[in-house]
């Protein structure tokens, strides 16, 4: 892999990690389901005028836009919102990993080896601690509510390596048209059209700046870069680098919002992203086939190929993550079980013109 090319893939794990951040700031001015609805819709216009139609057929498109934007990023953004920290997100959200290799081997009949279940069971302990360590201190709620997006992009990042996008720019574009409309009415029933209105009302640059961020930095610039390295090198040379999303994740949250990672927390991450690391990294010459479970750790979906973040994540991703291209790792690519749709959304969304921080 060239020089350049690291680089590139090293830039993209620090705009997917970084985007935790942005989105937590974001939710400060909007409702987190209407924020994810704007993040969508700008994502995808103007752009779905200039990339062409969709490379694959209807029912992918439409499956990964309502298992990725609409249950994954609607729950990653109300767990946020209700109090689960930035870093911890983009850490948690890349158990994504561990649920693509079990709904790959429910749905595509993926049988992993001993060590990917070490792998697994390494990273679920990982989990485990991550929420004996926040569950002390934390909402509980909040942090089921992140596991309940990783599940979402895992099914996410399945649907993707079932659909094989060819070009993952034009898939994650189409892919964004399909959550705006949905995630715009859970938001007027959930959130309620005088809330809504309040935070378009008191758009500021501050504001506009998360939903542009999180739209054409993560979304656009992100899975098309990621896409592009997956075009070039294996899925298993590319795939690695969505290890380094939860630590710019948890870095930037800690300088910018000030997040504090205590010793147990630091145990959870070792434990995560080893077994992630294991799971989704030893699968060798046969990496695309089982890669497609990933995304980005910014929390969106990828294209072809193996993770969306990222298992190890940005199809996934994201903003949080999974996989960007459905890569080896997660993410998209930086995504149910439950629907934002059964949860009370409103600790901050109520007053949408505070501040206050979160991928994919």
């Amino acid at each position: 892999m060239r020089t350049a090319h690291k680089a590139l893939a090293v830039l993209v794990t620090a705009v997917w990690g970084v985007n935790f951040v942005v989105i937590e700031v974001g939710l400060g001015h909007f409702p987190p389901l209407l924020f994810s609805a704007l993040r969508f819709l700008v994502a995808a216009l103007p752009a779905v005028f200039f990339v062409g139609r969709p490379k694959v057929a209807w029912k992918w498109v439409i499956g990964v836009g309502l298992a990725l934007g609409v249950a994954k990023f609607g729950l990653l953004f109300v767990g946020m919102d209700r109090g689960m920290p930035a870093g911890l997100s983009s850490l948690v959200l890349q158990i994504q990993a561990v649920f693509t290799l079990l709904f790959a081997a429910v749905a595509l009949g993926e049988r992993p080896g001993r060590v990917r279940l070490l792998g697994m069971g390494v990273a679920l302990a990982g989990i485990a601690v991550a929420a004996v360590d926040e569950g002390s201190s934390g909402p509980v709620l909040a942090f089921a509510l992140v596991i309940a997006a990783a599940a979402c992009w895992g099914v996410s990042n399945v649907l993707t390596r079932k659909a094989s996008p060819p070009d993952a720019l034009n898939f994650m574009v189409w892919v964004s048209v399909v959550p705006v409309l949905p995630l715009l009415g859970l938001s007027l029933l959930f959130e309620g059209p005088d809330t809504d209105l309040a935070a378009l009302r008191a758009l500021d640059w501050s504001g506009a700046g998360t939903v542009l961020y999180a739209a054409w930095v993560t979304t656009v610039f992100g899975f098309g870069a990621w896409g592009y390295l997956l075009r070039r090198y294996p899925a298993s040379s590319v795939a690695p680098f969505s290890l380094l999303v939860p630590v710019f994740g948890m870095s930037s949250a800690a300088v910018l919002l000030h997040e504090s990672v205590s010793p147990l927390r630091w145990c959870a991450a070792a434990l995560l992203v080893g077994g992630v690391a294991l799971a989704s990294l030893s699968w060798g010459g046969s990496g695309n086939r089982s890669g497609s479970g990933s995304g980005n750790g910014s929390g969106e979906v990828g294209g072809r190929g193996t993770p969306e973040s990222t298992p190890v994540t940005p199809a996934s991703p994201p903003q949080s993550p999974p996989a960007p291209p459905a890569s080896s790792t997660a993410s998209f690519p930086q995504p149910p079980s439950s629907s934002p749709s059964s949860v009370a959304v409103g600790t901050r969304a109520g007053t949408c013109a505070d501040s206050s921080p979160r991928g994919a």
